[in-house]
């Protein structure tokens, strides 16, 4: 499996330092070897069919605004899909949804932080029997608009899309963050403490067990299964 992650932004401060960028943290979590590709910095690979998969990480850009670097991932994924999987998280489920034929927009529900819980809805062969998982959430934007030829797999009263499945098997996506340690989440929120609703409950909320592994898993299954 020839996996790339495509790097849509970094850590704020000092915390790559502490905890590594996201290229790291997705390695970590996925217990492989990756390429990644600054793509806010405008950095791809060569060709396309360079890679099998490739995975967009979380940014603090929204997909709606009017930055190059957003269209031209745009583009890269429009090209993708169908040659490569795909896997997005946060940041990365909500642009492959805008780019496929759904829509994204700032919620009027506010952040989304701390440990959330997720009913699963939909299966998929990679995924297990499990009922809900409880991630950490740290986004302001919403996918309010699946597109056409994916489905729903995981969906709270907060995060109606939090998880979509292309009906093809080529590509999946999420809003949480399964690569985020609980550390990590708590020193992310305390860098924005003052725009976070309820910043201690969300920081104590990550105290409580988690599902990172299991869907960690689950994203290293769809990596690894035949190719649709």
């Amino acid at each position: 499996m020839r996996l790339a992650i495509l790097e849509t932004g970094r850590p704020p401060g000092d915390l790559a330092d502490t905890y590594g960028d996201y290229p790291a943290m997705f390695r970590a979590l996925l217990e492989t070897d990756a390429a990644s590709f600054d793509v806010a910095a405008g950095d791809y690979p060569a060709r396309v069919e360079d890679h099998d998969a490739y995975l967009i990480t979380g940014s603090p850009a929204g997909v709606y605004e009017e930055l190059p670097w957003i269209g031209q991932l745009t583009t890269f994924l429009q090209l993708a899909r169908g040659r490569s999987k795909l896997v997005g998280i946060c940041f990365g489920h909500q642009i492959m949804a805008q780019a496929l034929g759904g829509h994204v927009e700032k919620s009027a529900k506010g952040w989304g932080v701390g440990l959330h819980t997720y009913p699963i809805v939909g299966s998929a062969p990679w995924m297990d029997e499990a009922a809900a998982v409880s991630i950490p959430a740290s986004h302001q934007d919403q996918v309010v608009l699946q597109p056409p030829d994916a489905e729903i797999i995981a969906s709270s009263a907060f995060t109606p899309y939090a998880g979509l499945a292309w009906r093809d098997g080529g590509a999946i996506s999420f809003q949480f963050h399964p690569e985020f340690a609980p550390a990590y989440a708590k020193a992310l929120i305390e860098q924005r403490y003052d725009r976070t609703p309820d910043p201690e409950a969300a920081i104590a909320s990550l105290d409580g067990p988690n599902d990172n592994r299991r869907v960690g898993g689950w994203i290293r299954r769809f990596l690894l299964s035949p190719s649709p």
